[in-house]
């Protein structure tokens, strides 16, 4: 997944459970200032921030092993 997705669908998941930023930063311990930064592509998150934000959306970060087409 490439870090636009990453972002994309961590925005589209915020909206789906109908949660603003302010509450999503509240309950995630990421500042506002960061999501709203990461939201709109001008900041990037740590891990450890990213993984708050998927506990707080129910989300879960995966990693696969890619294929390689050849």
């Amino acid at each position: 997944m490439h870090f636009k997705e990453i972002i994309a669908t961590i925005k589209t998941r915020r909206k789906s459970l109908q949660v603003t930023q302010e509450e999503v930063s509240e309950l995630s311990g990421v500042s506002l200032r960061t999501l709203k930064q990461f939201e709109s592509s001008k900041g990037n998150l740590t891990m450890a921030n990213l993984q708050k934000l998927c506990d707080t959306l129910g989300l879960e970060i995966k990693l696969t092993v890619k294929e390689i087409h050849r």
